[in-house]
């Protein structure tokens, strides 16, 4: 089941005519021993996954919780080549944060989905930054936009380009989120990114 659903999405997502904007600068920081967290919305994840895997020789993680939902996401991020820690800020998420924090520093590269698995949209939860701050990785924001979608009636208004749409992938400029040690500086750059990618979601 879980191979099938993987190669509809594939099929399904290969239809998408696809532009890329802002990769270079941070694959550079990669290709010269620095670490990458790239950061996105849940309601834009979906137009990412075929590209996604261009990444695999990384071995780069990704948080996924550990609902049936997450289950076949999970499936379909390993079958592209990436790895995968099963927890979320509901359940486990103490320990899958650990995990990513581990594989980011074996592999330099992961990406973490910032209000997932539940929400509220547009709030960005504190593990991106812990994993930044533990890391010492730079933080890239990307954002989706297309010219045709369907729009769920979910939490966040998930985004689905219709067969063929005209999608672009933009990423944002690295962010150090690692200065300051005490709680309000944790605060303040937790904020910093949010205000950066709230421009990006799409109401």
């Amino acid at each position: 089941m879980e191979g099938l659903v993987y190669h509809l999405i594939r099929a399904y997502s290969g239809t998408f005519r696809l532009r890329i904007e802002n990769e270079k600068p941070w694959q550079e920081h990669l290709q010269q021993g620095g670490r990458i967290l790239l950061c996105c919305w849940h309601q834009q994840f979906f137009s990412a996954i075929r590209h996604f895997k261009t990444y695999k020789a990384y071995r780069p993680a990704l948080m996924i919780s550990q609902s049936k939902d997450g289950d076949i996401v999970a499936a379909v991020a390993e079958r592209s080549g990436w790895r995968t820690a099963r927890g979320s800020s509901s359940r486990d998420g103490g320990r899958a944060l650990g995990e990513m924090i581990v594989h980011l520093k074996e592999s330099g590269l992961a990406a973490h989905i910032v209000d997932g698995p539940r929400g509220p949209a547009g709030i960005i939860k504190a593990g991106v930054v812990s994993m930044a701050r533990a890391t010492g990785a730079r933080v890239v924001p990307f954002f989706a936009t297309v010219d045709r979608a369907w729009y769920f009636n979910s939490w966040d208004r998930f985004l689905l380009p219709k067969p063929f749409a005209h999608v672009t992938l933009r990423f944002g400029e690295m962010m150090d989120l690692g200065s300051g040690a005490s709680a309000g500086d944790f605060e303040c750059q937790r904020l910093r990114l949010q205000g950066t990618m709230q421009s990006g979601l799409i109401s």
